[in-house]
């Protein structure tokens, strides 16, 4: 892992947290299941919504997004955090390392990385979420820790189509 050096997002990094983003979402993207449900909408596909996200990630709280990089200086893995200093939450909205790099524990590294700078902040709690389609994440994140609190059932509909029956 020696080869691999953490630091904080700088700007010119989004390009290529975009890039991983879209590479790697796509099993365990709500909005991908919703398009193969319910078929396309909106503006963009999935990827587009989802790398809007990490966006608005890196422009609210850029100082809580750590970057990994390899031997070469590439960016190849991301984490991103957002603080509720009121509620003393942390959260982890996002989690991503490129298809070439995963499986060397850079996901563990770059969570590590975010719990410390969400102890730092003076949260008092950290908050991960994932989908029940991501076995990576439902075993990486309690063993690092987190312990389920609760589990979520997404819904959709479409609202721009009528359809033919409406089952109750």
């Amino acid at each position: 892992m020696s080869e691999f050096t953490y630091r904080t997002y700088q700007p010119d990094d989004l390009a290529v947290l975009q890039e991983i983003t879209a590479l790697t979402f796509g099993p365990v993207s709500i909005d991908r299941n919703m398009e193969s449900i319910l078929g396309p909408f909106g503006s963009g596909d999935w990827q587009n919504r989802k790398t809007a996200a990490i966006a608005e990630d890196c422009r609210i709280q850029p100082d809580g997004v750590i970057v990994v990089l390899d031997r070469k200086s590439r960016v190849v893995g991301y984490v991103t955090t957002r603080l509720n200093a009121t509620s003393g939450i942390g959260w982890i909205p996002n989690l991503a390392v490129h298809p070439d790099c995963q499986g060397l524990g850079l996901g563990r590294a770059l969570l590590e990385h975010a719990i410390e700078f969400l102890r730092m902040s003076g949260m008092q709690v950290a908050k991960i979420e994932t989908l029940e389609q991501n076995p990576i994440g439902q075993g990486l994140y309690p063993s690092l820790g987190f312990q389920e609190v609760a589990r979520q059932i997404h819904f959709a509909m479409r609202l721009d189509r009528v359809e033919d029956e409406v089952s109750e």
